[in-house]
């Protein structure tokens, strides 16, 4: 029997490329999908991925990259227009008779949420879930664990820990286990999977203090957690060059985390386990990992680097997320509310809670 080709968007990305090294290493037919090519790409033609450059938001080109496709895996771009994406994805889909596709969602997925991103993607849930002929799952994670980590720098370096979520807590999950699990979603396919809404999530709950304790482990030295306004994030998002648009949706998904969203009913589930038969890494491994990158490496270069920046990000202005996101006409309702606050969103979630805690 011929093997389901299955292609893979942002196969260079966090879980993209790890959702294209698990399925290459069990031997499926792999086709990734970039938006150019460059080491990255190499490398996954080197791991026997079929490489192929395509435009998110052109039909064409995606009709090309989606042409003697069964099976693909749908990660939906942080951008403002997003929504157009997927559709344009989804038409080319149709168009290119794909069997099944696996969707990355979101656990906030809500109809009607202050940010456009996690409306888009309350919309593109059920774009995709009605579709005729095509197979839907929902791959729906809770916070990622790289959300944590991308200040490692400063804790191996400085030794200071930034806290964006006060006392809140998530269950970290990182791109290593959303690959692996995605990956099994993609090659037993929609005989088991069709219809189905799965949430990975790491092994355990934790605030940000316990994380800072656990950073403080991987980096080896003492590591002070500080309370960080999220008017500073914004002269963070500046300094570094970062997408606004990127950080105005993570403000929300900081206050989701302060009201409990991530926690709701237990908050902790055995996806990972049941699909893959081994269960999800801890926070501190993923740690471990992040401590070991080169921006991460506690040498003189980048201590002198990480000091200065901390010092010099004060002095930027900072992104205005609200004016910049009326700027950008981003839609949002006038009732707009948090997903934990909505009880509609909680009934469907507590469903899933239920069947995966």
């Amino acid at each position: 029997m011929t093997k389901p080709r299955i292609l893979i968007t942002g196969a260079t990305g966090g879980t993209g490329l790890e959702v294209a090294k698990t399925l290459l290493r069990k031997g499926e037919l792999v086709r990734a999908m970039v938006h150019k090519l460059d080491a990255r790409s190499q490398a996954l033609e080197k791991l026997g991925a079929e490489v192929v450059v395509a435009d998110i938001y052109d039909p064409d080109q995606l009709l090309v990259a989606l042409t003697d496709v069964q099976r693909a895996y749908f990660v939906p771009v942080i951008e403002p227009f997003m929504i157009q994406s997927a559709a344009a994805f989804l038409i080319a889909a149709k168009q290119a008779k794909v069997e099944h596709i696996v969707q990355m969602s979101q656990w906030t997925s809500h109809r009607h949420h202050p940010t456009a991103m996690t409306q888009q993607t309350w919309l593109v849930d059920q774009l995709f879930s009605d579709v005729p002929g095509i197979a839907h799952t929902i791959f729906n994670p809770g916070m990622f664990a790289h959300n944590f980590l991308r200040t490692i720098d400063f804790a191996a370096l400085l030794g200071i820990y930034p806290m964006l979520s006060g006392e809140g807590k998530a269950a970290p999950i990182s791109n290593e286990d959303m690959g692996r699990t995605a990956a099994v979603l993609l090659a037993e396919g929609p005989d088991k999977h069709a219809g189905k809404s799965y949430r990975p999530t790491g092994p355990s709950l934790l605030d940000a203090r316990e994380m800072s304790h656990l950073v403080e482990k991987a980096v080896g030295h003492k590591v002070i957690a500080i309370n960080m306004p999220i008017w500073m994030l914004g002269k963070v998002a500046q300094q570094q060059g970062i997408d606004p648009y990127q950080i105005s949706c993570l403000r929300y998904y900081m206050e989701e985390m302060k009201q409990g969203t991530f926690e709701f009913q237990g908050g902790v589930t055995d996806v990972v386990q049941q699909l893959t038969g081994k269960p999800a890494e801890s926070f501190e491994e993923t740690a471990r990992r992040y401590a070991n990158l080169p921006f991460a490496k506690q040498t003189i270069g980048n201590r002198l680097k990480a000091f200065m920046n901390f010092n010099i990000t004060p002095f930027y202005l900072g992104y205005n997320f609200d004016k910049w996101d009326r700027k950008m006409k981003l839609p949002r309702h006038e009732n707009a509310t948090l997903s934990i606050k909505d009880p509609i969103w909680q009934q469907m979630h507590s469903k899933q809670m239920t069947e995966f805690r």
